[in-house]
């Protein structure tokens, strides 16, 4: 059937329609195909009940939203006539038409184009004044000559209060004005609009007619434009600088998020009860990174994402945090494969990064990891301000001040109808980009472009990151500058024995007596502190160095720990004096048995750091009176099973949905045979019972129904149907004429009704 011979129903459209565009609405609304329709007529009642509704309307834009608006003002009219209720171009309209239409929002009936029952309630706005404002227009509507009669007629303070209602909404409240005067007696504004029927009761409030509201804005629906999205301020910003500082933050998230795992992987912190990050936690994570508690949020919520990261017991059996075996192969590819790996996972996840450290409704704060840090519409949110930003020519950046605020306004015109927490989320996404590496300076990177393109973007990432050093430079303050981003395995060995002490191009670690005695605790032996500085340096290890590690590993060890709760032995006397006799070592409980033994009341994971923090150098000592020291094992948590998109996952749904086009088809089929044979006295199911009012609903056309009553008493009626909602069918009953309303599961059968209702 052709679009301009026009459908009974939004079923016959479907049915007419070829395999291709039905797939098509299947892909476009996927919560159709689950479970399986089965025919045309059940495709079409749940395209048109309220949850499937909701998610379609979630999708348009504000111009194809205005369209359908003006669609349920009209009623049902031509594609010509639609295009004078509508500020917009031509082609967007039309456009806007063909994508309804595609989704199934709109159908072309025999008497124009039709909205979908049920679309006027969800519509932004309320159920009467839909998006723009303006409510469906009477069936005996008065035409424009006669309205802009009565508009001309009047006074410029009831024209002006006119036009403020409109704005306002179109509703307003009658105050002190009386209802029931004539022109000639009107003494006040609003009496005079409600006596020249400007105004009218609608409930408990005066609405503004919809042909009133069309002829105050020239015929058509909205003020302004509909089809031009917001501009997005942007500013002039070389693109090798933006490559330059988006590469530099990608090297940083990667390298930051190594060590953040690694230092998981050895000291994992304990899992919440919830299953989240403790606060304190994060706070001694953002300081080993050197960066603010959201970022370090960021990196975590990231790593868990991308499966580098999960809950398993600790040692003492509790669950902790700690990096699972991914992370081992993870840090062994190149560190653009490491980023590509984090983007991925965050550009898809459903998490919350941004909400880390604020309160619910509860007033209880939000942890990092914990379960509950979703949002179903963040990661669109997250795809849709990219798409924004990678439509910026190369050379564009956001604009500093203006340009946040713009892209939100955009986003708003994209998705008119998604929450207030829009703006925040895609102030979020911009910081997080940033932080990713995603973005540079406000604009897109050039292999940011590449992969939000579906292409690889590994090789410009590539050429953008330096190559990695596998040297120092040694100096006598007892600092080394790394001129350059380490080799991770040489990274890791320094980190061991210096701490970092500034980052950015170079990095610069300090050497101290607590990083060489951690060394040493390590398992490190001085002859091997000595060797590994000699063949890490372009210069001469400074002689200050030198004798910083001989000193520390000198004293190293003199103190042995054993349990007693636990004893301290030593081979000097003066040694155990000097610290039996520390102002601050009272609350160790020490006393002393022999003249190289003490024995101390605390247990020894609390001895061993308090010694080490009165300047001593203790080492272990095993039952069989050896030294013991070791690294601590990395620990590790299983990879957890997270799907991930591929060419099969595409290949299998497509197979789907052309297995129930095939299904619908079938259905169709059976239905057609079905009705040129007799009809079958047995009881309808509810949802075919549905499915055959619904379409009677769109086809306007009576239907006769047999219905059980609370008596059990079985009737015929001949009804029409007006709406189907929340199980039950509302209806004008012939027998009755009055509307009625029906429970669906106690009509049984649904058929056309007779040309002449029985009496």
């Amino acid at each position: 059937m052709s679009r301009g011979e026009g459908h009974r129903s939004l079923a016959d459209q479907l049915r007419a329609w070829p395999e291709e565009r039905l797939a098509r609405l299947l892909i476009l609304r996927p919560d159709l195909a689950t479970p399986v329709p089965r025919d045309s007529g059940q495709l079409a009642s749940r395209a048109a009940t309220r949850a499937s509704l909701v998610r379609a309307l979630d999708q348009l834009t504000r111009a194809e939203l205005v369209v359908l608006d003006a669609l349920v003002i009209a009623h049902q009219t031509t594609r010509r006539d639609l295009l004078h209720l509508i500020r917009a171009d031509e082609t967007g309209i039309t456009a806007a038409l063909d994508r309804l239409c595609d989704l199934a929002l709109a159908w072309e009936s025999t008497g124009g184009l039709r909205a979908l029952t049920g679309i006027p309630a969800l519509l932004t706005g309320g159920p009467e004044g839909g998006v723009s404002g303006v409510r469906p227009l009477a069936e005996d509507a008065e035409g424009p000559g006669a309205v802009s009669a009565r508009l001309e007629a009047l006074s410029p303070a009831a024209r002006a209060l006119l036009s403020h209602v409109d704005r306002q909404g179109g509703e307003a409240t009658s105050g002190t004005a009386r209802l029931d005067v004539t022109p000639e007696e009107a003494d006040h504004p609003a009496e005079e609009l409600i006596a020249r029927r400007l105004l009218v009761p609608h409930g408990r409030v005066l609405a503004v007619p919809g042909e009133v509201a069309l002829a105050l804005r020239g015929g058509t629906t909205t003020r302004d434009r509909s089809d031009i999205p917001p501009a997005v301020s942007t500013s002039d910003r070389p693109a090798r600088l933006v490559d330059q500082g988006a590469a530099g933050a990608a090297f940083e998230a990667v390298r930051r998020t190594e060590l953040l795992l690694d230092g998981w992987g050895t000291s994992p912190p304990v899992a919440l009860r919830s299953g989240g990050l403790a606060v304190r936690d994060l706070k001694a994570a953002a300081g080993r990174l050197q960066v603010d508690e959201p970022t370090a949020a960021l990196l975590a919520e990231v790593a868990y994402a991308a499966g580098l990261v999960a809950t398993s017991a600790d040692q003492d059996g509790n669950p902790a945090w700690m990096p699972t075996d991914a992370f081992d192969g993870w840090v062994a590819v190149d560190p653009a494969d490491r980023w590509l790996t984090l983007v991925d996972a965050w550009l898809a996840m459903h998490r919350a990064p941004g909400l880390v450290g604020s309160r619910d409704a509860a007033g209880k704060t939000w942890n990092a990891l914990v379960p509950e840090l979703t949002s179903v519409h963040i990661a669109d949110t997250r795809r849709m301000t990219l798409d924004v930003l990678t439509g910026l020519r190369p050379g564009e950046a956001l604009a500093a001040g203006t340009g946040a605020p713009s892209l939100v306004s955009r986003l708003s015109w994209l998705r008119p109808r998604r929450p207030r927490s829009r703006a925040d989320h895609a102030v979020w996404t911009l910081t997080e980009a940033e932080t990713l590496g995603v973005t540079g300076l406000g604009g897109p990177s050039s292999y940011s472009r590449a992969w939000l393109a579906g292409e690889d973007p590994r090789p410009l990432l590539a050429d953008l990151l330096p190559e990695p050093v596998d040297h120092l430079l040694l100096q006598a303050d007892l600092t080394g500058v790394a001129p350059g981003p380490l080799d991770p395995a040489l990274a890791r060995r320094l980190q061991e024995m210096a701490d970092v002490e500034s980052r950015g191009g170079a990095t610069v670690y300090r050497f101290t007596p607590s990083s060489v005695r951690r060394a040493l605790d390590a398992g490190w032996t001085a002859t091997e502190i000595h060797t590994f500085l000699g063949s890490v340096s372009r210069t001469p290890v400074p002689q200050p160095l030198d004798y910083l590690v001989d000193d520390t590993a000198r004293t190293f060890g003199r103190i042995r720990v054993g349990h007693a709760e636990a004893f301290l032995r030593a081979e000097d006397e003066t040694t155990l004096t000097e610290l039996l006799n520390h102002p601050r070592a009272g609350s160790l409980g020490l006393r002393r048995i022999a003249p190289t033994v003490l024995v101390s009341s605390t247990p020894i994971d609390l001895l061993l750091p308090r010694l080490r923090d009165l300047g001593a150098a203790p080492v272990v000592e095993a039952a069989d009176g050896t030294v013991h020291v070791a690294r601590p094992d990395a620990l590790r948590a299983r990879t957890p099973q997270a799907p991930r998109p591929t060419g099969l996952d595409t290949a299998r749904s497509a197979a789907r949905v052309s297995a129930v086009v095939a299904a619908v088809r079938a259905g169709d089929r059976t239905r057609a045979e079905t009705a040129a044979q007799t009809p079958s006295p047995l009881p309808q199911p509810p949802s075919d019972a549905v499915a055959v009012l619904r379409e009677a609903i769109d086809a306007g056309a009576p239907v006769l129904i047999e219905y059980v009553d609370d008596r059990g008493v079985r009737t015929d009626r001949v009804v029409d149907p007006v709406a189907v909602d929340s199980g039950r069918l509302t209806a004008h009953d012939h027998r009755a004429e009055a509307v009625r309303r029906f429970a669906v599961h106690r009509i049984t059968t649904v058929r056309p009704a007779p040309s002449a209702p029985a009496e």
